[in-house]
């Protein structure tokens, strides 16, 4: 019988506070799609970076004289380095083949250069790729060495862009979050003060203070919850757009968000939207119904 009237409390108590409860909902349901979003953002950059840092590699330039005595002792010294996994040689003719396919659609600029003109190299592949300032310190003066290019450089700056991106989302998140916190915090008020009378009553004939404060605490947690039903809505929904869309080629470049990953992440929304709704409903009992 009391879980029957809680529950019918919860009910009307969002019936009759309706316009608040829904800017309440939907400032709770933004919030927690740009918390989710900004949570697979975090996951999918932390993919991205173990996906590409395996495949980086280090590129040590040869100068066009070098000698044929330098190249070998710079390959059998990169042989022997522990910090390196692999090394190709790219001779010449493979150094004007891989030119010509990087700049197919340039035959002007292909045309002008000569086999001759490009330089030898030796393509490392480390065995941690973070390292690489050892290498360059180590092989920087070598002998024959011209030019030492780390492709992690130009990673470190998408990187950087993903990951302003990310913090900027959960910037949002918060201060929507925030937003969501003083509705939840205004509309309990509200809805108190419209029962002060009911409430009074209560406590005069007896009421425990779980049964009088219930109604309002899960009204919080109903409006939370259905606030990160429609962030999983939204997810869904830019999930359908990316990949169908003009965000296509976006998802092409970072590693794709599966649909499991957004239902996983929506326990979470779940569990944040109404944890954080029943905490705040119940502190702002606490401090203004007085029970």
């Amino acid at each position: 019988m009391r879980m029957k009237y809680v529950l019918s409390e919860v009910l009307v108590g969002l019936w009759r506070n309706v316009t608040m409860t829904i800017a309440m909902i939907i400032t709770m349901g933004v919030s927690l799609f740009m918390l989710g979003g900004s949570g697979l953002l975090y996951q999918k950059v932390g993919d991205m970076k173990d996906l590409y840092y395996e495949k980086v590699e280090v590129s040590i330039f040869l100068k066009t004289d070098a000698p044929p005595e330098q190249r070998d002792a710079l390959k059998a010294k990169l042989d022997g380095d522990p910090l390196i996994k692999n090394v190709t040689y790219v001779d010449k003719a493979e150094a004007y083949k891989r030119f010509q396919q990087m700049y197919a659609d340039a035959p002007d600029l292909v045309n002008a250069i000569k086999p001759d003109q490009l330089p030898e190299s030796f393509r490392l592949t480390l065995v941690n790729p973070e390292q690489y300032k050892n290498i360059y310190d180590q092989y920087k003066d070598s002998e024959g060495v011209d030019e030492i290019v780390d492709q992690s450089k130009l990673l470190d700056k998408v990187f950087g862009v993903l990951t302003g991106i990310q913090n900027f989302a959960l910037a949002i998140a918060i201060v929507m979050a925030v937003a969501a916190l003083l509705l939840v915090a205004n509309t309990i008020q509200v809805a108190a003060y419209s029962k002060r009378r009911e409430v009074a009553v209560m406590k005069l004939v007896g009421a425990s203070n779980w049964f009088i404060q219930a109604p309002f605490v899960l009204e919080a947690v109903v409006a939370g919850l259905i606030g990160s039903i429609l962030g999983l809505v939204a997810l869904i929904g830019l999930k359908v757009v990316a990949a169908g869309g003009s965000m296509a080629a976006l998802e092409s470049l970072i590693t794709p968000v599966s649909w499991s990953e957004i239902f996983l992440i929506f326990p979470l929304m779940a569990g944040v939207g109404g944890l954080v709704s029943a905490v705040t409903a119940w502190v702002t009992l606490r401090f203004y119904l007085r029970v």
